[in-house]
């Protein structure tokens, strides 16, 4: 710990035990819980015929009484955590924390609506479970910065298995002392590298499903009696000495207010599908298509960004210039660039593998470099920024101060129904399809019955 950190006087699971017991969320963080559960359905059915949900679907061995989102089998708890937790998080379109960043709705959500279903639990239970675990997930991603990343590890695959077993031990109800048992239990079962960087393969999409899965699998494991250690965040050999050794944690970020001050309440919904730290970036190059600049009138572009994304979003530059197939384009901040100044739009259709390969996309895109801008606020704020110089002398310089969706931004509601109902259509639900769903889950969100029929029809 550095000077920061609070004492702590009791191990850092159980101050957190405490807050799944008794916490009450705020009607902000209410009203953002809500709309995470329609963007993760969303997104769930928007991918529902990929080849990775195939696969992972593929792989589900049990049959049994929860809903994969999308289609009509029904699966056991575990496989169902981890098909909808893949799906949601697959196309990269799902909610944000910014400062960490991670992606708590594809890991918490699927961990408790599967729980849910096993359990027979009430809307009210799974509303309380999503906040509580989303709200553990962020603060997580904000005790040592950064350096989860620079380990080699993806934050939302190391954060979310504690998290998703906050949100589980929340919506069943635990006790303290089986919740501390069921966090020990989580640090052991976290896990997820980011090499999937180097080919865009499709490791970083398991990663949510595999957390949602690895949090109930803690709290089943805990209330059956099996232990774990009480000191797994602080500890010697803690999440944060295995996963960020870089940096001392600072747990104040985590515990300073918890359950009365909700960060979740900034939660972040992407208005483009791909990642994070480009978004801003891509309402740049939007901004300046609408200019009506042309991509044979641009002879180079230049952004200025955080030291700390460059070797996840720009780096190698050349091999950002051409990514081998849509779901590397998503982590190319050139590509979803381009991509998005040619299509005037950066939606799931341009992120397939076809539409990667487009030689005139990757031909502006090999026209955007980066240079590191030490006044840059990442991770605090995610901003975008380009210099673009014409073919005629002329310099256009344009600026995004924030990532639009986010605290400073966020999307309307028209924006975010607008959203659901194009993920919901481009999975093959029709009008009446989309009432019924949108039914079903209104229901979840106000606390009434669990029934997701309309999701398997």
């Amino acid at each position: 710990m550095n000077q920061h950190s609070p004492v702590i006087a009791a191990p850092v699971a159980a101050e957190l035990a405490a807050f799944v017991t008794t916490a009450r969320p705020s009607p902000a963080a209410k009203a953002v819980c809500r709309n995470l559960i329609f963007d993760i359905a969303g997104l769930a059915v928007a991918a529902r015929e990929t080849d990775y949900v195939g696969a992972a679907l593929a792989s589900a061995v049990d049959e049994g009484r929860c809903t994969a989102l999308g289609h009509q089998r029904r699966l056991g708890m575990y496989d169902a955590a981890l098909v909808n937790g893949t799906a949601a998080h697959g196309e990269d379109y799902d909610d944000t924390f910014e400062g960490g960043p991670v992606h708590p709705g594809a890991v918490v959500v699927p961990a408790v609506l599967a729980a849910a279903e096993q359990h027979g639990l009430s809307g009210e239970a799974v509303m309380r479970g999503i906040a509580i675990g989303a709200e553990l997930m962020c603060r997580l991603s904000l005790v040592a910065p950064q350096a989860t990343h620079k380990a080699g590890f993806h934050p939302t695959a190391i954060f979310g298995a504690p998290a998703a077993t906050g949100a589980v031990a929340s919506a069943l109800g635990l006790d303290v002392e089986t919740t501390v048992r069921a966090f020990g239990i989580a640090g052991s079962l976290a896990s997820g590298i980011i090499e999937y960087l180097a080919d865009g393969s499709s490791t970083k999409r398991l990663h949510a499903g595999a957390n949602a899965q690895a949090g109930l699998r803690a709290v089943h494991l805990a209330q059956a009696g099996f232990t774990g250690p009480r000191t797994v965040f602080e500890g010697a050999h803690g999440m944060f000495k295995a996963f960020a050794p870089s940096k001392a944690p600072d747990f104040a970020q985590l515990l300073d207010g918890l359950g009365t001050r909700w960060v979740i309440e900034g939660l972040a919904f992407k208005p483009y599908a791909c990642g994070t730290m480009t978004q801003p970036f891509v309402d740049c190059a939007l901004k300046l298509a609408a200019s009506g600049v042309t991509a044979d009138d641009i002879v180079s572009i230049t952004c200025k960004v955080g030291e700390g994304t460059v070797h996840r979003l720009w780096a190698p530059l050349e091999e950002k210039h051409r990514p081998p197939n849509g779901y590397a384009g998503k982590f190319s901040t050139p590509y979803c660039m381009a991509v998005a100044f040619i299509d005037g739009a950066a939606g799931l259709g341009q992120f397939t593998d076809e539409r990667s390969q487009d030689p005139v996309v990757q031909a502006l895109a090999a026209k955007v470099s980066y240079e590191i801008d030490p006044n840059d606020e990442y991770p605090r704020n995610f901003t975008g920024h380009l210099q673009a110089r014409l073919n005629d002398g002329s310099v256009h310089e344009i600026r995004q101060p924030h990532m639009r969706g986010g605290a400073r931004e966020p999307l309307s509601e028209k924006e975010l129904a607008d959203k659901l109902e194009a993920n919901l259509r481009f999975g093959g639900l029709d009008g009446a399809g989309i009432v019924a769903l949108r039914a079903a889950l209104g229901r979840i969100a106000d606390g009434g019955a669990i029934d997701l029929a309309a999701a398997r029809a």
